[in-house]
């Protein structure tokens, strides 16, 4: 097979828009397509600084990698944030490849851990909390939510980029439907710009397994264990789901994509005036204390 682009020799194949890419024209594709989506959502405006989310996995790391290229050519700024949760043997991993890949890209980079800003582990957080249908991932996501709104405000940055991709959007947008969770699917519009503090996310409409092959092809370093609480929601069933799906029937996934956009403007639009300030630390939530606050005050009560 030839590239489409070039005719050199082809080494990926875009099922859903049956596209056939060598190496180069792959990653200038991708490249392309979050410079867009930055674009499209307002996501990083000029100067600005951009707290970049970096865990060591492969979609973090990618993400700084164009982030990086992007920065030096759009005007903007960039410092990397790792959240240390507590894992002992996995996170240890993940710091020493981030920490060495920052210092070949030559980006400022800081470690934020749960046990200097909650004086909890996320392993301690396991151990005493209070109900069992509490996820390990529910229990980390929201601390982790968190520290990174501690950690864009400690460096200056009122922007914060997190690698979630479009597989993860999908799976996140389900999980919210089957538990019946309809607020938090507002709460994933991509367009963040009129929030005090603008979490994007310029990967939302690429592919996971795009991802991935980026990283091989550009030899980016990334973890290579996984999270051992990683299957303990509900969150793999889905995803082996929807990878079945877009299998048998290439482009399902764009088209659930764009189903999500709809839904979430139209609920996005019916919660704005049901949007409160916490009372205990002063974020917009839709109750009296946020969802943050409240397992952190849930947890403490349990330590003591």
């Amino acid at each position: 097979m030839k590239c489409n682009k070039c005719q050199n020799d082809a080494v990926f194949s875009r099922k859903y828009s049956g596209e056939e890419l060598c190496s180069p024209c792959f990653s200038n594709s991708i490249l392309r397509k979050t410079a867009k989506t930055i674009s499209k959502f307002n996501m990083i405006r000029n100067n600005e600084l951009v707290c970049v989310a970096v865990s060591g996995g492969k979609d973090s790391l990618v993400l700084l990698h164009i982030l990086d290229k992007m920065s030096k050519s759009h005007n903007f700024r960039i410092k990397v944030v790792t959240i240390d949760e507590g894992i002992p043997t996995y996170r240890n991993e993940a710091l020493e490849i981030v920490k060495k890949f920052c210092a070949k890209l030559n980006v400022d980079y800081s470690v934020y851990s749960y046990d200097d800003l909650f004086s909890i582990t996320l392993d301690e957080a396991i151990n005493v909390r209070e109900n069992e249908k509490i996820s390990s991932c529910s229990i980390c996501g929201t601390l982790r939510r968190r520290a990174l709104d501690y950690a864009a405000k400690d460096i200056g940055a009122n922007i914060i980029a997190t690698a979630h991709n479009l597989d993860d959007t999908l799976q996140t947008f389900l999980i919210n439907m089957l538990s019946g969770d309809i607020k938090k699917i507002g709460w994933m519009d991509p367009d963040t710009s009129n929030n005090t503090i603008r979490k994007i996310k310029p990967f939302c409409e690429i592919y996971e397994s795009e991802i991935v092959f980026y990283a091989f092809t550009n030899e980016i370093p990334f973890q290579s264990e996984q999270c051992p609480h990683m299957n303990e929601g509900i969150r793999t069933e889905i995803r082996e789901f929807l990878n079945s799906l877009e299998n048998q029937h290439f482009g399902i996934k764009n088209n659930l994509y764009k189903s999500v956009l709809r839904i979430s403007q139209i609920v996005k639009d019916s919660n704005s005036n049901q949007k409160q300030l916490c009372t205990n630390c002063g974020s917009e939530c839709t109750g009296k204390i946020c969802s943050v606050c409240n397992l952190i005050l849930m947890l403490k009560e349990k330590q003591a």
